[in-house]
């Protein structure tokens, strides 16, 4: 399962880590994914979905179908 959230599009970064004597190896941060079942009240069902704490917010805050309008994805695109 990649660690990529369907709505919003975040994916993991590269960054490093930097010890005390500034020594830099490579490591990768992750977006924090969460499994969360949505329901969608158009269609009166729940699905499950792997999304961003951020995208979860803005769901509970506009709702679904706002947010997908918004940013131009229809149903079929997240599931």
């Amino acid at each position: 399962m990649s660690r990529i959230c369907k709505i919003t599009g975040k994916r993991p970064r590269v960054a490093n880590n930097v010890s005390k004597a500034n020594n830099k190896t490579k490591r990768k941060q992750y977006p924090n994914l969460q499994n969360k079942k949505v329901f969608i009240p158009e269609t009166g069902k729940f699905i499950k979905l792997r999304i961003s704490t951020k995208a979860i917010k803005t769901i509970d805050k506009f709702g679904l179908t706002h947010f997908l309008n918004k940013n131009n994805l229809s149903l079929k695109d997240i599931q």
